[in-house]
């Protein structure tokens, strides 16, 4: 009974605050332009010239490109008498991708009041059309022009891509990965299973190789290199006093650090109260990383907060 009662409690506070935001939209869409995304037109049209290049005209005639950019208008510039003129006109598309967007951010939030049928909708949406975009990313931009391309470049360029570049012909030797990833197929089949792990294990190696070379340059190396600095340093031939602190600081951070990992030595005496100082300095590194992963994930609930307020219910000026 006492386990209940705060979830009871809880789910009633947020239920109050869903029925006054509710109020609150139905409220600020019978006064204001709530929801609702106005845009303007704007025309351009390219013609060409005798050498065959383009250029911009505004006058254009038959055979020139044509098309037709929609800008949004932002609210200070959208009144009554631009409503009125024509010049603005309400785009049903962008009003709902706008909601839509709202719907999904709410959906999200929703789950301040718990687990529901609306989060694990929202949830699933944004995980399925991750996985869609992802992947027809990786059919267009690799697996066609990379492997395909390579393979039968004239069919490519004159089917899918009209701009790539078959000049250099056939090239036999990417058969080879279109054979590992025809392997990676039978992972599908219960009895071919085993075929698959060989290029598992090729692009595991292949990655593991290629990632270690990049970490030890970046991370490793570059750490040593930084950590080299003078304790001396001057600037136009006298002494600064900053700069030498913060090397000083930074070796002695290093240091102290390092020492504190060495499992070999007891830690007493001076190898002690120098681990101490490392245990320092490593806990105001740790507290430093996870206040700024704070701050990025709390700058991107504002962001969404001020598009709810903003681009949605209109509440403050948009962005």
């Amino acid at each position: 009974m006492s386990t209940d009662t705060p979830k009871k409690s809880n789910a009633l506070i947020w239920g109050i605050i869903f029925v006054i935001g509710a109020i609150m939209l139905v409220w600020s869409m019978s006064t204001s332009r709530t929801g609702q995304v106005w845009v303007t037109p704007e025309q351009h049209a390219f013609t060409a010239d005798a050498d065959g290049k383009y250029s911009s005209t505004d006058s254009p005639t038959a055979g020139d490109i044509e098309w037709t950019t929609y800008s949004v208008v932002p609210d200070s510039e959208l009144t009554q008498e631009v409503i009125g003129s024509g010049e603005a006109s309400l785009s049903w598309s962008r009003t709902i991708g706008l909601w839509l967007a709202a719907m999904f951010t709410l959906f999200i939030l929703s789950f301040l009041v718990g687990d529901n049928p609306a989060y694990k909708f929202a949830e699933a949406m944004v995980v399925g059309t991750s996985a869609g975009y992802v992947m027809v990313i990786g059919i267009w931009d690799v697996f066609v022009p990379n492997l395909l391309g390579k393979l039968a470049p004239g069919l490519v360029k004159a089917w899918v891509l009209p701009g790539m570049d078959a000049s250099a012909g056939t090239q036999w030797l990417y058969i080879i990965p279109a054979i590992l990833i025809i392997m990676l197929l039978f992972q599908l089949m219960p009895s071919g299973g085993w075929i698959s792990r060989w290029p598992i294990a090729f692009f595991i190696g292949i990655t593991a190789g290629y990632r270690m070379i990049g970490y030890v340059e970046a991370d490793l190396v570059a750490q040593i290199k930084a950590a080299i600095v003078p304790l001396w340093i001057t600037e136009g031939g006298s002494f600064a006093f900053w700069p030498t602190f913060n090397a000083f600081l930074l070796t002695i951070a290093t240091l102290s650090a390092m020492i504190y990992f060495f499992f070999s030595i007891e830690h007493k005496g001076l190898v002690g109260k120098t681990a101490r100082v490392g245990i320092w300095f490593l806990m105001i590194t740790f507290g430093a990383s996870f206040g700024y992963t704070v701050m990025g994930r709390i700058a991107l609930l504002a962001a969404r907060l001020e598009f709810l307020f903003g681009e949605w219910l209109h509440f403050i000026p948009s962005s």
